[in-house]
């Protein structure tokens, strides 16, 4: 990318996902999210456009592109339905990119590399039944015992719980320090469906991402290696808010890609619908709020892309990448808001896409970050209460950003 301009790979890869995300995927997205089903057949598609390992390094099995390609890919992905934009995120943003950071050697040939490859899928499980925002109160435990650790716990919310291969988990290995909510008393670990003691389900009552999977596990004295352990026993918050940072960004990107969706239906419906012998879209207050979502797409956009250009030179970025995603998520959500609006009763039926967006735009301004949590962030970093100190890993800097 040259100042605002995409390059001919950026430009080639937005054509390529968009064609195919138009061809092969939403034509059904409507079946499919009314039947509240997933389809795995998506995932190999994906993995045969190297999606999956998109900016992992061609010698750990990835595509080799850069960070702005993931954001792009996310966008482009989220356009046609939030579901195939979450695989991205959990996939390759919360997981891959976390084991490239923090993974031993051992641990990216055996895990990375089947993954970026997509020969298995991914996840990630943080989230509990009592802990959410608060990622101190979980409650997962996990008990050093000779060269392995057993793992008990339950994990809600997680996205491709019940369809992934391997789990990127969070647990206590310090119960004193757990007694005292200190952070440094949580490790992160490499988890496996076929482990014994591990089991999966999907949640049934969500009422948005319906086309996606979304469950829980259960963890019963999971045996897990050492050679499993990520990072440093104690590590595991660190390892925690890094893949934040990751999946944020992502999710960012993806809710840029919901506003155009939302803009572009709107003015579609706005020149064929008409109202007392007119074209909504001649009246007044449907060109304020299509000309809203054309100015939320915009700022969203250059906010992502400043994200990914710091990933690029392996520069920090939480407080860039939490201000895009509390910007765009929050922006999707009035979009979507405003697309059913213009439709009227339309857009309360499920003939037209504007009500799926509604429902699928609620999630992103929760998960990863509540809207409130990113504004407490930004006006901290503000304030100077908060300064992100560099962690022993940071992600690498794309390794074609010097030339």
């Amino acid at each position: 990318m040259v100042g605002f301009e995409l390059n001919e790979d950026h430009s080639l890869l937005e054509q390529t996902v968009r064609e195919w995300a138009g061809r092969e995927v939403a034509p059904r997205i409507h079946d499919l999210d009314r039947a509240h089903r997933f389809d795995r057949g998506i995932v190999p598609h994906m993995a045969e456009l190297g999606l999956l390992g998109i900016c992992i390094p061609a010698r750990y099995g990835g595509a080799g592109m850069d960070y702005l390609s993931l954001g792009i890919a996310s966008e482009e992905l989220e356009y046609v339905d939030t579901s195939l934009r979450v695989i991205m995120s959990v996939h390759a943003g919360l997981n891959c990119l976390t084991l490239l950071a923090w993974g031993t050697e051992d641990q990216k040939q055996r895990y990375l590399v089947p993954q970026a490859q997509g020969e298995k899928i991914a996840t990630y499980g943080l989230t509990e039944p009592s802990a959410g925002s608060d990622a101190r109160g979980i409650q997962s435990v996990a008990i050093r015992k000779g060269d392995r650790y057993l793992l008990t716990g339950e994990k809600m919310w997680i996205s491709l719980a019940d369809v992934a291969d391997n789990y990127l988990v969070f647990a206590w290995s310090d119960l004193e320090k757990k007694k005292q909510r200190d952070p440094s008393g949580i490790s992160a670990f490499i988890v496996e469906r076929a482990f014994k003691g591990f089991s999966s389900g999907t949640l049934k009552e969500k009422w948005g991402i319906l086309a996606g999977n979304t469950g829980f596990f259960k963890m019963e004295e999971v045996e897990v290696p050492a050679a499993n352990l990520v990072g440093r026993e104690g590590e595991g918050f660190k390892i925690a808010m890094f893949a934040l940072d990751q999946g944020r960004y992502t999710v960012a990107a993806g809710a840029t890609g919901l506003i155009r969706a939302c803009r572009d239906a709107s003015v579609k419906y706005a020149l064929e619908r008409k109202a007392f012998g007119h074209e909504i879209g001649s009246y007044q207050l449907v060109k304020e709020m299509i000309a809203q979502m054309e100015s939320d797409y915009q700022a969203a956009r250059l906010l992502w892309m400043r994200s990914g250009w710091l990933k690029n030179m392996g520069r920090r970025n939480t407080r860039e990448t939490g201000l895009a995603k509390w910007f765009a998520t929050v922006a999707s959500e009035r979009a979507a808001g405003d697309a059913v609006q213009i439709h009227g009763a339309n857009g309360y039926s499920d003939e037209y896409p504007v009500g799926r967006f509604y429902r699928n735009c609620k999630g992103a301004v929760i998960y990863e970050g509540t809207r409130e949590i990113h504004k407490i962030m930004q006006a901290d970093y503000l304030l100077g209460y908060r300064t992100d100190r560099p962690a022993r890993c940071e992600l690498p800097a794309w390794e074609g950003a010097r030339g």
